[in-house]
């Protein structure tokens, strides 16, 4: 005579412990990356800034070709300030990639170094830019090209000076004890924001600078 297999009861279930399966308490309460929201608030503003920019190319160059001279009796802008500026920016590069790569590693000292050096890169390009804008040979009320090329600068120059803020609000930060983690994904960030100041200055640099040229 065949047996049939019996039901599984509730007592031969074996018993899952509560609330184990759904602690989260040891996970971390930030993230790097898309995981955070941060990054998605900066993709936001560079794409937002961005835009900004492609449309005062486009109108630079369309003011442009309405013009029968341009500049209209003016020299076009001194290269040496502008070409340094291009120079000093790109080498900032450098310490903001190993910036952003000890901060995801949680890196304190040499976030700490890659910060000072950011810091110095900053008001480097601060104190250049105030000598390009002595050698642009246009004031902002001389007429298209003047207006144009100052809000060009104007906007990119706007960029740089709060974000070398933030660099140094954020390597005074450091030095603060106790360091809460989250603040590795504000240098993340902040890292991830100069790299769109410094791509975007290289096509502004050859608008204002050999646009007036060819």
């Amino acid at each position: 005579m065949s047996s049939t297999p019996r039901e599984a009861t509730p007592a031969s279930v074996p018993a899952i412990p509560r609330g184990d399966s759904l602690d989260v308490s040891n996970l971390p309460s930030y993230g790097f990356g898309t995981r955070s929201l941060m990054w998605w608030g900066t993709v936001g503003m560079c794409a937002i800034e961005g835009t900004a920019f492609a449309f005062m190319i486009v109108i630079y160059f369309y003011l442009r070709g309405l013009s029968t001279e341009w500049p209209a009796g003016r020299p076009a802008p001194d290269l040496l300030w502008g070409t340094v500026n291009l120079g000093v920016i790109l080498a900032s590069a450098i310490p903001n990639y190993y910036c952003d790569r000890a901060a995801i590693a949680q890196d304190l000292p040499r976030v700490k170094f890659m910060l000072l050096l950011g810091v110095l890169c900053g008001l480097a390009l601060c104190g250049v830019r105030w000598l390009e804008f002595t050698a642009l040979n246009v004031r902002w009320s001389d007429g298209a090209y003047g207006s144009v090329v100052w809000m060009l600068m104007g906007l990119h120059t706007f960029n740089l000076v709060t974000d070398v803020i933030d660099t140094m609000v954020l390597a005074a930060v450091m030095y603060k004890t106790p360091l809460e983690g989250k603040r590795y994904v504000d240098i993340a960030e902040n890292s991830g924001y100069w790299v769109f100041i410094v791509v975007t200055w290289v096509p502004i640099y050859a608008v204002v600078y050999w646009g007036a040229r060819f």
